[in-house]
């Protein structure tokens, strides 16, 4: 045991789910009726169980659900572990039980060291507190005596950057203050485990690159990390091992490149071919399906830089839409965008109006795309609002064509993503002289 910082198994975590049984919405005033004779039906009925009992008419229904079920994991001292899977998939509740901040309803968890976490905003600090009683406040929950958080104590405030807001109560931070302030005395007290879920995506770009220094650094002096993120390019530089979530199960423990393979592969059913977009999990919450299939023609899912390719976005509207424009996003494994494809700069031969169900297709020349594995996103815009969005539709791979691939060609990851002819040859000039 003493090799490992987190030990898991069978962990499970069941919620109740309740349900209304009703006819249409109810008022405040129809609750208050229902609640009133439910009283008066009890005091009459005492063994009835009154309104609302189970099995009563109009009475609520509930059903079990899992937020995780049956994992098990071992997480040995020192390593950094990402966490990645779609929404609800059960990764923030995962950190909560470790962070002993909810129980699980089974299984058994075994941690080796004090946990030091960041999860929401608002967890963990006391509001009316100001942030210099906070940072004093989670030291002593970490076990740590007030001499050796003194000696953090000038680190953690220069490096939250929140100096001259530390006399103020954090109910009055901003959720920007407020995570530069947490994430700063959560990496400091030094704690054997940092645990940290996606609320780093609050702040702005620099402090998220400043924190991920930071967690590479608490990394490399042999501390555990938990990070959860749905930016893969942070996942994949800060971590070596990951862990992907689905449903509640683990469905990948590998290197941290297999996991973001085996989360960005997964298509909704798992279903072969044109991929249909409806019920797609990557769209963005609240947009309606107008955008329902993508199709890469020929079904190819690898292709050959320099080629021609064609794609077909397939649509469906209930209404009129004039000036619809598609976007066709184009990243690597680790989300990082290689270009954009667009029906506004580019040759548009698109109806002003579209209206039903049709199809839209994209010619490409050339495939400018160096070796590797890619995913393709979009999105549906009109005069400035967003219809429609859909991460990660297709994958795909790129291959060089049979008068490039030679062993003369030693391409790699650091050589970017785009391939782009070029000759090269000496010039008739001296050079210049030293």
């Amino acid at each position: 045991m003493s090799d490992y910082a987190i030990k898991i198994e069978n962990l499970g975590k069941k919620y109740i789910i309740g349900h209304q049984r009703q006819n249409g919405y109810k008022t405040f005033r129809d609750v208050l009726v229902e609640k009133a004779k439910g009283a008066v039906d009890l005091l009459l009925h005492p063994f009835s169980g009154g309104a609302g009992a189970p099995g009563a008419p109009g009475a609520d229904e509930s059903e079990e659900f899992w937020a995780l079920n049956g994992v098990n994991l071992e997480i040995k001292a020192g390593e950094r572990i990402g966490i990645i899977g779609r929404n609800g998939a059960g990764k923030s509740t995962l950190l909560k039980i470790l962070s002993r901040i909810t129980d699980p309803s089974a299984g058994d968890i075994w941690i080796n060291g004090r946990v030091a976490s960041l999860l929401e905003v608002g967890t963990g600090f006391h509001p009316e507190l100001t942030g210099r009683e906070n940072i004093y406040l989670n030291g002593a929950i970490l076990g740590m005596g007030r001499e050796e958080i003194k000696r953090k104590f000038d680190e953690i405030v220069a490096f939250s950057e929140v100096e001259k807001f530390l006399d103020t109560p954090v109910k009055r931070y901003s959720s920007g203050m407020y995570v530069r302030l947490a994430f700063s005395v959560a990496a400091h007290l030094e704690p054997e485990i940092l645990v940290v879920d996606e609320v780093l995506a609050v702040g702005d770009a620099a402090f998220q690159k400043k924190c991920l220094g930071k967690m590479e650094e608490v990394g490399k002096e042999g501390r555990t990390i938990l990070f959860v993120s749905h930016n893969m390019a942070a996942i994949s530089m800060l971590c070596e091992r990951g862990v992907y979530l689905k449903n509640g199960e683990i469905s990948c423990y590998d290197n941290i490149e297999k996991a973001i393979s085996c989360y960005l592969s997964q298509k909704p059913n798992d279903q072969p071919g044109m991929n249909s977009l409806i019920g797609h999990p990557n769209r963005e919450k609240g947009l309606k399906p107008y955008l329902s299939g993508f199709e890469m023609v020929g079904n190819a899912r690898s292709l050959e830089n320099g080629k021609p390719f064609s794609m077909k976005i397939y649509y469906n509207f209930d209404t009129k839409i004039v000036s619809p424009y598609f976007y066709i996003i184009f990243t690597n494994t680790l989300g990082t965008r290689a270009f954009t494809l667009d029906s506004v700069n580019q040759n548009n031969n698109i109806p002003q109006v579209l209206e039903g169900r049709g199809e839209i297709i994209c010619n490409v020349e050339s495939m400018p795309l160096l070796p590797g594995n890619y995913y393709i996103s979009l999105k549906l815009w009109i005069q400035g609002q967003k219809l429609d969005d859909v991460e990660n539709v297709f994958s795909f791979d790129v291959e060089f064509a049979a008068d490039k691939n030679d062993n003369s060609c030693k391409w790699n990851s650091s050589s970017g993503m785009i391939y782009v002819d070029a000759d090269w040859t000496l010039g008739n000039g001296g050079g210049l002289s030293v």
